[in-house]
């Protein structure tokens, strides 16, 4: 068994986000079958786009006037979702999404992916 607390989780610097991969490819615990991790969204990382990417389940551990919107389309985002500790987020795969914040706002995110590939903006646009 590998055991790991997060301070002891490396941080990247994605656009709009802060990303610590506990478990997956490069994450702290190599997997080749699933991707958990946490995401920071907050002014230090500037704003998110919206994207679309693997299927993905969302635990909110934390979140401040923080809100998620989502869409068949990037341009046809539903209205805000306000964010609270304790929700749980399920994106079908492929689903427009996007998080964010107002004026000294936050988001604490727990993100779980069935697999380690293709899970990010980034590695689709390679």
């Amino acid at each position: 068994m590998h055991i790991v607390t997060r301070d002891e989780i490396g941080v990247a610097r994605l656009p709009g986000r802060a990303i610590q991969t506990a478990v997956g490819k490069d994450g702290h615990s190599a997997s080749g079958g699933m991707t958990v991790g946490f995401g920071r969204y907050s002014a230090e990382s500037g704003p998110m786009e919206p994207h679309r990417h693997a299927e993905e389940v969302i635990y909110v551990i934390d979140a401040a006037h923080a809100w998620t919107r989502f869409g068949p389309e990037r341009d046809a985002l539903g209205e805000r979702v306000p964010l609270r500790p304790g929700m749980i987020l399920h994106n079908p795969p492929q689903e427009w999404h996007v998080y964010g914040y107002d004026e000294g706002g936050f988001a604490d995110l727990l993100f779980i992916y069935g697999q380690v590939d293709d899970i990010r903006p980034e590695e689709a646009a390679r």
